[in-house]
């Protein structure tokens, strides 16, 4: 009777949590008139059901937990089993799945489906993106364990870099891609100097004041900026000089070919793949050479580092730059895709964005950093279309009104059940000896 009965004290508990959570943002609706006059419209219905379900859900998962989530007793280890074979075609069958996608979203589409600019865009390029900028963050928070909260001043520095380059110089795109991430990188050496010295919590505070200096920058400064107007007609990326559009000498047209939006999409798909992947090996390789082994020393360590002869110093600033250029080469992706940028779009939520990508993800991890990032980004994306909520919480429910609601009850849960992350381990950067292979005599393992 004893676990029954604390079951339902801790799911009681939930229940009346619930109800006071809810109750300011879902109990009472708030709409303006045509006489601009505020009125409240109650919804006691679903602010019970919501928490009737945090009750229940509380009730079971502490019953089950014990039985289903038992954790290894203290001072013992669960056995390490090698992987299994599967496990090692993964990546290639990952890879193969995305190479494919903008094929699979073409069929989708053309079956009936969502539109291909909301499939190809939403749910492949801006992950992509985000994608990078949580590689390019994994390096200076996963690696080197320094909390950066200010990564979109980097972001913000390529994509108005390769924009003004572009804009004003007539510069090519492929020519201001790296010279956006080598500007980015600039930036993160010099944001590396002042927290030479920081540890933890002041890094963050200056890193985020970083962001705000950047941000202020770039609404003040209108004659180079533009301010809160931003830089528009930002030219389009070319294929060996050629065009995508629909335009006169157009690769399309050279072909002979009709237009179709799906070429230009197919292609921006494909260099943001390509440009992750990119940082997705670099990155790999980084870690295996003596500054990747120094940046996971510092995470551990700074102390015993220093002792070991480790410059912290060149650490740092490594690791900044590092993280900066892969960020700068996503604001310039960004500013050549969509055409258009201003200072709304490097606020603190998107550093905020890219922080929760590599926590969730797991710290050090670089496939935890994509599944968070195609989680976050696709997640939010689709709780706007969840349209069988309304058979649950009624017609009048608007999903799009409570996604970062229901999302921001998902990274807790999550948080809770998976403190380390998607992904808490990671390959050891060197190994002392052989892997043991599944289905291998323990005695050989052993030796």
């Amino acid at each position: 009777m004893g676990a029954p009965v604390d079951a339902l004290k801790k799911a009681l508990l939930a229940g009346l949590i619930t109800l006071g959570l809810a109750f300011p943002i879902v109990a009472l609706r708030t709409d303006t008139n045509f006489s601009n006059q505020l009125v409240l419209t109650p919804r006691w219905g679903l602010t019970f059901a919501l928490a009737g379900i945090a009750t229940l859900g509380v009730f079971l998962l502490t019953l089950l937990r014990p039985a289903g989530f038992r954790r290894t007793a203290p001072g013992k280890t669960a056995a390490a089993h090698p992987p299994h074979p599967f496990v090692r075609h993964l990546p290639r069958i990952g890879l193969a799945l995305l190479l494919a996608y903008p094929l699979i979203a073409l069929a989708i589409s053309s079956a009936g489906g969502p539109g291909l600019l909301k499939l190809v865009d939403t749910y492949g390029i801006q992950i992509l993106i985000y994608v990078l900028l949580g590689l390019g963050l994994n390096i200076i928070l996963g690696l080197a364990g320094l909390l950066d909260l200010g990564f979109v001043a980097f972001y913000a520095v390529g994509a108005y870099s390769s924009a003004l380059l572009t804009t004003t110089f007539g510069l090519s795109f492929w020519i201001v891609l790296p010279l956006a991430g080598i500007l980015a990188a600039f930036w993160g050496v010099m944001i590396s100097l002042p927290v030479l010295r920081l540890k933890g919590d002041y890094i963050a505070i200056v890193t985020l004041a970083f962001a705000e200096i950047v941000r202020l920058v770039l609404v003040n400064w209108v004659p180079v900026t533009g301010g809160y107007a931003g830089i528009s007609n930002i030219p389009k990326p070319t294929l060996f000089g050629l065009s995508l559009g629909p335009e006169a000498g157009s690769l399309t047209s050279l072909l002979g070919i009709p237009y179709s939006p799906f070429y230009r999409l197919a292609f921006m798909y494909y260099l943001v793949l390509a440009l992750a992947i990119a940082a997705y090996r670099v990155t790999l390789r980084l870690r295996t050479l003596p500054v990747g082994r120094a940046w996971e020393a510092m995470r551990e360590d700074e102390i015993a580092c220093r002792s070991l002869g480790i410059n912290t110093v060149t650490t740092k600033v490594t690791a900044f730059a590092a993280g900066a250029f892969f960020g700068g080469l996503a604001g310039a992706f960004f500013s050549a895709h969509y055409g258009f940028i201003s200072p709304k779009s490097f606020e603190f939520l998107e550093s905020a964005m890219i922080v929760a990508i590599v926590v969730l993800g797991g710290l050090g991890s670089m496939v935890g950093v994509a599944i968070a990032a195609t989680v976050m980004v696709g997640g939010t994306e689709l709780l706007r279309e969840l349209g069988v909520l309304k058979a649950v919480f009624g017609p009048d429910f608007d999903p799009a009104q409570y996604r970062m609601l229901l999302f921001g009850l998902a990274m807790v849960m999550l948080m809770v059940w998976r403190p380390k992350g998607l992904i808490a381990t990671r390959e050891p950067t060197v190994r002392l000896k052989t892997q043991p292979t599944r289905g291998a005599p323990a005695a050989a393992a052993a030796e």
